[in-house]
């Protein structure tokens, strides 16, 4: 099976019926849980699967044949992602994600976050209810990605051997999630900061993890690993140097969020940081005072961006995404993988980049 639409179908339908299994047991609990099962089923019904897809191309890049176990192998990925985003948009107070409110803002608009609150309280606000419910909601989704990975089908010695990819998967995204937080509104970083952050939090969970997961699963041997090292690394960079372009420059009707959180946020993004290492010292202390205003808005974020366009940053970003990208499609070249394996691999590069959302 080679058809990206295909495998995206059928990973969609792995994940509903995760969706309405879990749903039947959480309402036996409690009719009041409805709010979660609504939530569980929207955090899963959008995405392209792209995680999912390194983790299937991985296993048959090992010479191993389509299969449904493989598939819901996975879509074990995309629980994972689905956790990430649900924690990412508590941390961040992101309102929005592909054009529908996030899990908090979801619960909150539906009055849910005011559960348990009495009247007049001082703590327990409904933003902090709200928050609190979609933190669980994101530990719920996390701990289904191990369920639907250890049942998947797959021999157990196969699944055993991904033990410590697991582990290493969940410490470096906490790692980088951690960063990303201890950096954000603080000073300008430096790009190797930037780069950093971009490395933990999105380039090994979004690339690199789910290819070795899905090689280990079908006993690739180390070269195949390393290759997928030296192809996943840059592509999830570019991954996120893309992202990064998008959440300043992007159209939110067509993102589907905001493009002045991350200015707003003053996120420590590769883009802002090398933004800041070519402004002359008078636009650089325009840059910082445009983001130390406590209510940034569109005249302020379309100034800069002005300041990124002039001083070459956005064109710099797009180099580096294009240099990631040929360093990549080296990588994919060094070892021999099957056709499929090595042409699916090679769409991948080209769709995790170039995108709008």
């Amino acid at each position: 099976m080679n058809n990206a639409d295909e495998l995206k179908r059928r990973v969609d339908a792995c994940l509903r019926r995760l969706v309405d299994e879990e749903e039947s047991e959480l309402l036996r609990v409690s009719e009041e849980l409805a709010p979660l099962c609504a939530q569980l089923r929207v955090s899963l019904t959008r995405g392209k699967r792209l995680r999912a897809a390194f983790l299937y191309w991985g296993w048959r890049a090992a010479g191993q044949p389509d299969c449904e176990g493989v598939v819901k192998a996975a879509a074990a990925m995309e629980l994972v992602h689905a956790a990430a985003c649900t924690h990412d948009d508590i941390i961040d107070d992101s309102r929005l994600r592909h054009g529908v409110p996030t899990a908090h803002a979801a619960f909150a608009e539906g009055g849910a976050g005011t559960w348990g609150t009495p009247a007049g309280a001082p703590h327990g606000s409904r933003q902090d209810r709200s928050a609190a419910l979609a933190m669980m909601l994101g530990d719920l989704l996390m701990g289904y990605a191990g369920q639907v990975f250890a049942t998947c089908g797959l021999p157990g010695a196969y699944v055993a051997r991904t033990v410590p990819l697991w582990s290493s998967l969940l410490r470096e995204t906490v790692a980088g999630e951690f960063l990303e937080v201890l950096r954000t509104g603080s000073v300008v970083p430096k790009v190797a900061e930037s780069l950093e952050v971009a490395r933990y939090k999105t380039a090994k969970y979004t690339v690199e993890r789910p290819l070795h997961m899905g090689a280990t699963l079908g006993g690739a041997s180390p070269s195949v690993l390393a290759a997928f090292t030296g192809y996943g690394m840059p592509l999830g960079e570019a991954f996120q140097l893309r992202d990064d372009l998008l959440g300043v420059f992007g159209d939110p009707v067509e993102t589907g969020k905001s493009n002045l959180d991350d200015l707003r946020d003053k996120k420590p993004t590769a883009l802002l940081a090398v933004t800041a290492s070519l402004l002359s010292a008078d636009e650089e202390r325009q840059l910082e005072e445009v983001l130390g205003k406590p209510s940034l808005d569109e005249a302020d974020a379309a100034h800069v961006r002005q300041l990124m366009e002039r001083s070459g940053a956005r064109q710099r970003i797009e180099d580096m995404i294009q240099e990631r990208i040929a360093r990549a499609r080296a990588a994919l070249d060094s070892v021999a993988l099957p056709p499929p394996a090595r042409a699916a691999l090679g769409a991948l590069a080209d769709s995790a980049t170039d995108r709008s959302l």
